[in-house]
C-alpha cells in the first residue's frame, strides 16, 4: 500500500524523511545516507538568530552540496520578524523547504520560548507561522508534538496550531507522539497520530517517535496510516534503514545487516565529508560520536565503540579502521536502544561527553 511522499513540489519514492537531529544532522550524515536510498532530508535545528548575524556557526549548519537536495532547513525561535528574516536566509541559501520547530524538548530551549514552548503558546506559534509565510515562497513544513501535555488546553492548542497550518497551506506536519512535559519517557503514542490522520486527511503527514529500525517504520506507516515516516535517532550511525524500509515496503525480507566492507566505506564516505565541513581536526572530534553509533553494527561492537571513544586525530580514526574494518565478514542486526545501552555500559551518554 506504498504511495509517494509529496511535501509541495517535491515527490519521494520512499515515504520517509531523515529527521533533524542536534548535532548530528549536518550535510555529511544527510549525503551518506542519500547514497543509501534516503529520500528527503532535514537539517538540526538553526537558531534563528546564528542564521541572521552569521559566523562560522552559521556557515556550518547551512553547507549543501549537490547531491543533498531536496532539503529542508529546521528553524528554531521565538519572534515572529526574526523566524522570519532567517527564512528569506535559508532560501537563498539554496534550502528547498523551510521547517519550524515547535516541538524541542530541551530545558534551555525551552526557557527561552522556543520550541516546544510554542505549543503552549499558541497566538505567538501562529504569528510565526504567517510572518514565515508571507516572507518565503518556498515550502513550509512544521514539526510538532502531540501536547504540551496530556491537559484539555493543551489539546486544543494542538488543534489551533495544526488549523493555521492547514489554513496556510503548509505542505506537511510532522508529529511526534509524546508531548512535550514527557521529552523521550514513555512510549511514542502512534494511536494519536493515527486518529489525527483520520481528522486531517489533506494534511501530508509525518509520523515520528520510536523509530529505530526498519521494522518500526513500517509498523508506523501501516497502523498509524501516516504518509511519511520522520526517522530520528534510528538513522543515526545506520544510513541503511532507508534501504531496508524500501525492501519492507516491496514485500520482501529485510536485508542482511551491512558487511563490514560496507560498514568501512560509509564511515569513509562520512568521515570525508565532514572534513569538506570542519576541517581535519574538528572532523575527527565530530565523526568520534558518530563511530559510536556505527559501531552499533559491527559484529564486535562494543570494542569497537571502546576504541572510538578515544578518537582524538585523523590517525587515531585511521587506526580504528585498520583493526576493526580491515576484515569483510557479516554485521550484526541493529538492536534496540535499551540493549545497546545494556550491552555498551551507557555509551550514549559516554559518546556524548566525548563528543
Amino acid at each position: 500500500m506504498r504511495k509517494p511522499l509529496i511535501i509541495g513540489p517535491f515527490q519521494a519514492a520512499i515515504p520517509a524523511v531523515e529527521a533533524g537531529l542536534a548535532g548530528y544532522s549536518d550535510m555529511a550524515m544527510r549525503v551518506v545516507a542519500r547514497r543509501r536510498g534516503c529520500p528527503y532530508a532535514v537539517t538540526e535545528a538553526l537558531l534563528d538568530r546564528v542564521v541572521i548575524t552569521g559566523g562560522r556557526a552559521r556557515e556550518k549548519g547551512l553547507v549543501l552540496n549537490d547531491e543533498d537536495h531536496p532539503v529542508a532547513g529546521q528553524l528554531l525561535g521565538s519572534e515572529a520578524d526574526e523566524m522570519a528574516a532567517a527564512a528569506v536566509i535559508l532560501a537563498e541559501y539554496g534550502f528547498d523547504v523551510v521547517d519550524l520547530n515547535f516541538a524541542c524538548p530541551v530545558k534551555k530551549v525551552m526557557g527561552r520560548c522556543r520550541g516546544g514552548y510554542l505549543l503552549g503558546d499558541p497566538d505567538q506559534a501562529i504569528a510565526i507561522m504567517r510572518a514565515v509565510r508571507d516572507a518565503v515562497r518556498v515550502p513550509l513544513t512544521l514539526k510538532l508534538r502531540r501536547g504540551l501535555n496530556d491537559s484539555p488546553q493543551a489539546a486544543d492548542d494542538f488543534e489551533r496550531i495544526f488549523d493555521e497550518a492547514e489554513r496556510l497551506e503548509f505542505a506537511a506536519v510532522a508529529v511526534h507522539g509524546r508531548t512535550v512535559e514527557q521529552k523521550y519517557t514513555g512510549r511514542a503514542d502512534w494511536d494519536f497520530i493515527r486518529r489525527l490522520k483520520l481528522r486531517r486527511p489533506r494534511m501530508t503527514l509525518l509520523g515520528s517517535g520510536d523509530i529505530f529500525c526498519a521494522a518500526d517504520a513500517l509498523r508506523i506507516y501501516e497502523t498509524a496510516g501516516v504518509d511519511g515516516v520522520w526517522i530520528a535517532r534510528g538513522a543515526i550511525g545506520n544510513p541503511w534503514i532507508f534501504s531496508e524500509f524500501d525492501a519492507l515496503l516491496r514485500g520482501e525480507s529485510l536485508p542482511l545487516p551491512p558487511r563490514i566492507f560496507a560498514q568501512r566505506a560509509a564511515l569513509l564516505e562520512h568521515f570525508t565529508l565532514a572534513m569538506e565541513i570542519y576541517g581535519e581536526e574538528q572532523a575527527s572530534r565530530q565523526m568520534r560520536k558518530m563511530g559510536i553509533k556505527y559501531s552499533r553494527l559491527h559484529p564486535d561492537g562494543a570494542a569497537v565503540w571502546k576504541s572510538f571513544i578515544q578518537v582524538k586525530s585523523h590517525a587515531d580514526w585511521e587506526r580504528v579502521l585498520l583493526e576493526y574494518y580491515s576484515i569483510d565478514g557479516p554485521g550484526r542486526e541493529q538492536i534496540s536502544v535499551a540493549d545497546a545501552a545494556d550491552l555498551y555500559n551507557g555509551c550514549d551518554s559516554a559518546g556524548a561527553a566525548a563528543a
